[in-house]
């Protein structure tokens, strides 16, 4: 296994300790992750320090493994600086794309409760308290309480985790080395990069569009997060390709 470069050592040191710090520091938990941002608990610095928050052990195992098992390759590549670059621009990107599409869940559902007959001092007192007053609606529907149920977790969910980053860092290997072979382990046979990370990315699509998650395991994965990663990843590598890379160099890397 290749050595641990200087950029993704720092990145994974920072993770561990606050993982082990927002155990010790409940206050983290509250201030750092990324919250939406009509919520009055978000802050603009939320946007990268929601990157290094995580919600359990095996959150930050994954994300960590991945980190440094594509991580270290690229960085070695790239070099310190560029490496940097692309996996925060990638995290921003995860972060803006989770937002964009929250913000058009939260319009829908608003606009719905709006015309069941809901004022827009009922739907704040719902958000900021959590209650419905009864005489608010016309009808209590399955549809109604579907709109509640997604407006509320819209405005309440933390999104934290550094998996946009990391989709972004799965884009960067595939361009660069498109036929190497994953030894992943929850799958017995090795699979290609060029076919691995199109099948995850079609997943993560059709799971953020039914609200599902991987392997059933249940919802609260920001699924759009990680398509965000991902295009910004591919956007920045395509540019790079295309303008910043010797076409020699590149074949000879990327095959």
């Amino acid at each position: 296994m290749m050595q641990l470069t200087n950029a993704v050592k720092q990145i994974l040191i920072v993770n561990i300790i606050l993982f082990i710090g927002a155990m010790l520091v409940p206050t983290l938990n509250i201030y750092l992750p990324l919250y939406y941002f009509e919520n009055p608990m978000f802050g603009w610095w939320q946007m990268v320090s929601h990157m290094f928050m995580h919600g359990g052990l095996m959150h930050i195992f994954f994300n960590m493994f991945a980190l440094v098992s594509f991580g270290t390759v690229l960085e070695h590549f790239w070099g310190s600086k560029k490496f940097v670059l692309f996996y925060f621009l990638c995290g921003l990107g995860a972060a803006t794309v989770n937002l964009a599409v929250n913000y058009f869940q939260f319009q829908g559902a608003y606009d719905y409760l709006i015309n069941a007959g809901m004022t827009s001092n009922e739907v704040q007192t719902l958000l900021m308290e959590g209650t419905v007053n009864p005489q608010a609606v016309v009808q209590n529907t399955p549809q109604l309480q579907e709109a509640i149920n997604q407006i509320s977790s819209v405005f309440n969910t933390r999104m934290v985790g550094a998996s946009g980053a990391i989709y972004g860092l799965l884009i960067a290997f595939v361009f660069m080395y498109p036929n190497a072979e994953l030894a992943l382990m929850f799958i017995p046979v090795p699979i290609k990069a060029k076919y691995f990370v199109p099948a995850i990315l079609l997943y993560d699509f059709l799971s953020g569009l039914n609200g599902s998650s991987i392997f059933g395991l249940g919802g609260g994965v920001a699924h759009f997060a990680h398509l965000g990663g991902a295009l910004v990843g591919f956007l920045l590598m395509w540019y790079w390709r295309k303008t910043q890379f010797n076409q020699n160099r590149w074949d000879r890397y990327g095959h």
